[in-house]
C-alpha cells in the first residue's frame, strides 16, 4: 500500500510540475501578435528603411522589437505588454542614439493605436506622438507614427510598410 501511495504522490507531482500556467495566454494578451515575425520595412517611396524582428519572449508576455535602419547605423529596441491593471497596451522604446517613448493604447479593430503622455515642446506647446499599426489584408502591416501639436498640427515622423522576409 506504501508502495502505491508512493508512486501516486510521484505520479501527481510529475504531472503538475509539467502543467505550466501561461498568465499570458489570454486573447487579449495576443492582439498585438499580428506584428510578430521577420520584416522588411519600406518607405512610401519604395525605398529601404531597415528591417524588423518581433517575437515574443516571457512566456508570451512581452512582444520584443529588435530594429535597425537601413545603413545599420540606428537601432533600437522595444518591449510591448498588455498592462493587466490599467487595462492597456503599452510600448517602452529605447535606441542606440538615446531616445525613448513610452506608448499607450489598446487595439481597435485591425489597428493598435498606441501614445505617449501629452509633454511641451520647446515653444511651450502641448504635442504627443501616436503610433498605429494596421494589419492589411495581405497580411502587411503599415506603421505610421505622428507627431500631434495643438491637438491639430500633425507631422508624419515615420510611414513604414512592413512585408515578412524568410529570414
Amino acid at each position: 500500500m506504501r508502495i502505491f501511495i508512493l508512486v501516486f504522490l510521484m505520479f501527481t507531482l510529475t504531472v503538475n510540475s509539467q502543467e505550466k500556467k501561461c498568465n499570458c495566454c489570454t486573447e487579449t494578451h495576443a492582439e498585438f501578435d499580428f506584428w510578430i515575425g521577420s520584416w522588411s520595412v519600406t518607405n512610401p517611396d519604395g525605398s529601404l528603411a531597415g528591417k524588423n524582428v518581433i517575437d515574443k519572449i516571457q512566456d508570451n508576455c512581452i512582444l520584443r522589437e529588435n530594429w535597425t535602419s537601413a545603413k545599420g547605423n540606428f537601432t533600437g529596441t522595444s518591449h510591448n505588454f498588455y498592462n493587466y491593471a490599467k487595462k492597456q497596451w503599452e510600448q517602452i522604446w529605447i535606441d542606440n542614439q538615446g531616445g525613448n517613448l513610452h506608448l499607450k493604447g489598446n487595439r481597435v479593430d485591425n489597428q493598435m493605436i498606441l501614445k505617449t503622455d501629452v509633454a511641451k515642446n520647446q515653444k511651450g506647446e502641448p504635442y504627443y506622438h501616436r503610433v498605429t499599426w494596421t494589419l492589411n489584408d495581405d497580411g502587411t502591416v503599415r506603421q505610421y507614427w505622428e507627431t500631434v501639436t495643438n491637438d491639430k498640427d500633425i507631422t508624419v515622423a515615420f510611414d513604414g510598410l512592413y512585408k515578412k522576409t524568410t529570414d
